[in-house]
């Protein structure tokens, strides 16, 4: 047996069979996964989450984490924006011929530690391989299902003039860590990505607070695009103080030595929830209880002023316009 993955691997045949039997079908053993029918088929009664999402990230190994985490925590904070507790996952391979198999098995692995932290199964999938050179060693498409919880109703479109505005933690983590891997930068720090499952996280924030009006991952945009997301869904203004931002030394360091507005930069294992004003503080103190947000802050408000539009409060006690990205300032970072 080959120690690459070969054409031959995704050609429906006895290799083919043999990588789904060894690789994954070990790895992410249930009940609905063992069946092998091309659904899976399960019980529902109530209002369901639905997502999907794919994972081109270059390189596809980085410090905190890997292609595979991504694809499992992405997927589930997808779902737990909406208040949903994940359930399911799909799982689709695009692999480059020529892959190693050990990398491929250290993949997946990390999908199996990923998914049993988020307590979702992966209950579905699918595998292809391509020609040398039409792909990136590895791409990752998803699906996933929840069930929202009676009386939960989260949207972006949902934030009220008084709302306060919390961030779970620091910004920029995982697109400076990405782009370290990338291009060999070095820190006197370890950065890591913050490449996370924050289902847990949120519904310890519901169960002390019915009034969680918004809930939003800031990916790619970083936080900046994420919050003029939530304005315009909402139609009001979103005022933000700098310095109330959680911002590692080593993330303000790189970006200064980039050119980058942290403001912009990619996160994987944070979130931002807008908040009625009277529950701030419960919801605030639970999510400091919880390992992805101990270092949570309340770091703004939602006002009726300048709607879907966001304002920084500088540190020199300025205001400044705060806008979406506009471009890619960094290319395949999930």
């Amino acid at each position: 047996m080959s120690d690459k993955i070969l054409l031959a691997h995704g050609s429906g045949g006895k290799l083919a069979h043999d990588l789904v039997e060894r690789s994954f079908l070990q790895a992410f053993s249930n009940p609905l996964l063992a069946k092998l029918d091309d659904s899976a088929t399960f019980d529902f009664s109530g209002r369901l989450a639905f997502t999907t999402d794919s994972y081109v990230v270059n390189p596809i190994f980085f410090p905190g984490g890997d292609i595979g985490k991504l694809a499992v925590c992405g997927t589930v904070n997808d779902l737990a924006m909406a208040g949903a507790v994940p359930l399911y996952l799909s799982l689709s391979f695009i692999i480059e011929e020529g892959l190693s198999q050990e990398d491929l098995m250290r993949i997946v692995s990390s999908v199996k530690e990923a998914a049993e932290e988020a307590e979702v199964q992966v209950v579905t999938g699918d595998t292809k391989v391509v020609n040398r050179g039409t792909a990136d060693k590895l791409f990752i498409n998803t699906a996933g299902v929840g069930m929202i919880p009676t009386g939960v109703d989260i949207s972006g479109s949902k934030a009220k003039p008084g709302d306060k505005v919390i961030l779970s933690g620091p910004i920029g983590d995982h697109g400076i860590a990405v782009l370290s891997q990338r291009e060999g930068l070095s820190f006197s720090t370890k950065l890591q990505s913050d490449c996370a499952p924050l289902n847990k996280l949120v519904a310890e924030i519901i169960k002390v607070s019915s009034q969680i009006h918004c809930l939003r991952d800031p990916t790619r945009g970083g936080l900046a695009t994420t919050l003029n997301e939530l304005a315009k869904q909402s139609k009001v203004g979103i005022k933000i103080e700098e310095e109330k931002i959680p911002l590692r030394e080593e993330v303000q360091a790189a970006c200064e030595m980039l050119g980058f507005e942290p403001l912009y930069v990619a996160n994987e294992g944070k979130l931002v929830a807008i908040v009625a004003p009277e529950d701030v503080q419960a919801v605030l103190k639970a999510m400091r209880q919880n390992t992805y947000g101990k270092d949570a802050a309340i770091i703004g408000e939602v006002r009726q002023e300048h709607p879907s539009r966001v304002v920084m409060k500088t540190r020199l006690g300025a205001s400044r316009i705060i806008d979406m990205l506009v471009g890619d300032l960094l290319p395949r970072i999930c």
